[in-house]
């Protein structure tokens, strides 16, 4: 059932579901605790366009998410885009919203290697980042945060254009 979107005509290509995860911009991503508890934060991310998915947090305190994916390392991301809502012609409920979503399937793995985690605040700076912004050489802040690679294992995406009329 993982992955399954019911809807044929909602399905995007593998060539829109990579466009759109390079270019949005929040993951909402999904660990279960050791009692059985989803756990959904969303966060900045970096996709490098074919089987991977990157993404920090601060290692300060202990931490929800940290736990969760020691205990198990399956996550699941979701990635959208709201668009307009198209006005039913009688009802509300015959309303049409228009979206674009991504949902990932993958193994997350805690990533040491500090050229690693200066590679990702490079691409982070990349997509998010401003061109003319201007900083000193490296990374001081590297020792307080965690990198995190998802290996992808299965991704769909789904879209509503809304009516086309």
């Amino acid at each position: 059932m993982k992955g399954i979107i019911a809807n044929e005509k909602r399905k995007m290509s593998d060539e829109q579901v990579i466009k759109f995860l390079k270019q949005a911009e929040i993951a909402h991503v999904a660990t279960v605790d050791n009692k059985g508890y989803p756990y959904v934060i969303p966060l900045i991310y970096f996709y490098d366009g074919i089987d991977k998915i990157y993404i920090h947090t601060g290692n300060l305190r202990k931490s929800h998410f940290v736990e969760n994916i020691k205990e198990n390392p399956k996550v699941s991301i979701e990635v959208c885009e709201m668009g307009d809502i198209h006005p039913g012609k009688k009802y509300a409920c015959q309303s049409a919203l228009v979206y674009r979503s991504v949902v990932v399937f993958g193994q997350i793995k805690k990533i040491d290697e500090d050229a690693k985690k200066e590679w990702f605040f490079d691409r982070l700076l990349e997509k998010y980042g401003n061109p003319e912004w201007n900083f000193e050489k490296g990374y001081p802040a590297l020792p307080k945060i965690d990198l995190f690679e998802i290996q992808i294992e299965k991704m769909t995406g789904k879209l509503n254009e809304g009516f086309r009329h």
